[in-house]
């Protein structure tokens, strides 16, 4: 299984994001630290915000930031949130049209390990991925302030 670039994008705005100590951020910052896309992080950042996980403010000195503590953003919900879909192979889908799928059992193994994977993102959180900070703030060239 692959996430798609959309979800990685996404969990490295989240990253980004979490170790910013909840100051605004532009979406060119992030796009920097990174080296990615611009136009691609502005529609990952809308979903981001329409899901509840960002909030966005516009206009001169705006930015984005969490909406939610790094503790409460479980890793298996943003993926959910993010992959279009998880079906792995074609028996998966409504509209899947395998001969064999009624004597496969591939559709049962394949759900087993699809249920283990997620199972497993599920005991981690975005704190989790930024915990300690000071290696990923300096490779990512984020200032953290003295607390």
């Amino acid at each position: 299984m692959r996430l798609t670039r959309f979800t990685d994008y996404s969990l490295r705005v989240l990253i980004y994001l979490g170790l910013q100590d909840d100051q605004l951020v532009t979406i060119r910052k992030i796009s920097d630290a990174y080296g990615i896309s611009r136009n691609h992080l502005m529609k990952v950042v809308s979903l981001l915000t329409r899901m509840g996980y960002l909030k966005a403010q516009r206009g001169p000195g705006g930015g984005i930031r969490l909406a939610r503590i790094p503790e409460d953003i479980n890793l298996a919900d943003v993926i959910r949130d993010t992959e279009e879909d998880l079906v792995m192979v074609e028996c998966f889908d409504e509209e899947g049209s395998c001969v064999i799928s009624p004597a496969c059992k591939l559709h049962h193994i394949i759900g087993e390990a699809l249920n283990a994977y997620i199972s497993t993102l599920r005991k981690y959180t975005l704190q989790d991925l930024i915990d300690p900070k000071d290696e990923l703030a300096r490779l990512l060239q984020v200032e953290r302030n003295a607390a």
